[in-house]
């Protein structure tokens, strides 16, 4: 592979990024795989739901790629169980146009949605993007990150995208909602955008995928959703993390 041609390529010896594209129709996966090999990642395709969860059994992929639009299941709940049975990233691939089915995506524990028609480069960097995200929330070998968050009686295991609450019940998170409620956590009392809590990635005005992950933040921890008190909305700027925070 040609590195100078391909600025995003990945450096010679790291190993490459294992990507799970679910999609049934052969042109568009033969397309997105082609496109992810030539900047550098590994990966395979699977025409159904039910062929990737086997799959799953004996290789864990960093990131899975899924339709919606699936022969033998429903998409959303593939991401369910992707979500529930794996630690990989999702991106969801739909052209449906309803926002009812984006929306319920994320809330499923989608990390990103790009709708078809698409540009495959677009597609590859939001796959990037994602997988950065996943790198900081979950540290680099060596590299010594705090690990326990505590506010208010809850507690957040960053390396295991755990939340317990005050009563003692655990909450299994997903990536998405760990990396953002991680971001409030290290940087409370401070106001951040939108653009910060995904990571840096330029959002479309349109984009109300940070707005899902704060609802369902709200909904496990405030005392009143409607009348939030720890996540606020600073109307023109962004959110802010109005508690305390201890780590361990």
């Amino acid at each position: 592979m040609n590195t100078q041609s391909n600025p995003g390529a990945l450096a010679e010896g790291a190993p490459l990024p294992l990507i799970f594209v679910i999609e049934d129709d052969a042109d568009v996966a033969r397309l997105i795989l082609a496109a992810l090999k030539d900047f550098g990642f590994a990966a395979e395709a699977f025409a159904t739901g039910a062929s990737v969860l086997r799959r799953i059994q004996l290789e864990k992929p960093d990131l899975c790629v899924v339709d919606l639009g699936l022969p033998d299941m429903d998409g959303l709940d593939l991401v369910r169980r992707l979500t529930a049975e794996s630690d990989a990233g999702v991106l969801i691939l739909t052209g449906r146009g309803h926002t009812a089915d984006r929306v319920m995506g994320l809330e499923l524990g989608g990390d990103d949605y790009v709708i078809k028609p698409f540009e495959p480069r677009e597609l590859v960097a939001r796959i990037r993007s994602i997988l950065r995200r996943r790198s900081a929330l979950q540290g680099l070998p060596g590299n010594k990150r705090r690990r326990y968050a505590s506010f208010v009686g809850w507690r957040l295991d960053c390396a295991a995208n755990l939340l317990r609450g005050p009563d003692g019940v655990e909450h299994l998170l997903g990536t998405a909602e760990t990396q953002v409620l991680r971001c409030f956590v290290e940087r409370p009392h401070q106001i951040l955008t939108r653009e910060q809590l995904m990571g840096n990635r330029d959002l479309l005005p349109t984009d109300r995928s940070i707005d899902v992950r704060i609802s369902r933040l709200r909904k496990r921890i405030e005392p009143d959703a409607s009348d939030p008190t720890l996540i606020k909305t600073v109307y023109g700027a962004g959110y802010m993390f109005a508690a305390d925070v201890s780590w361990a």
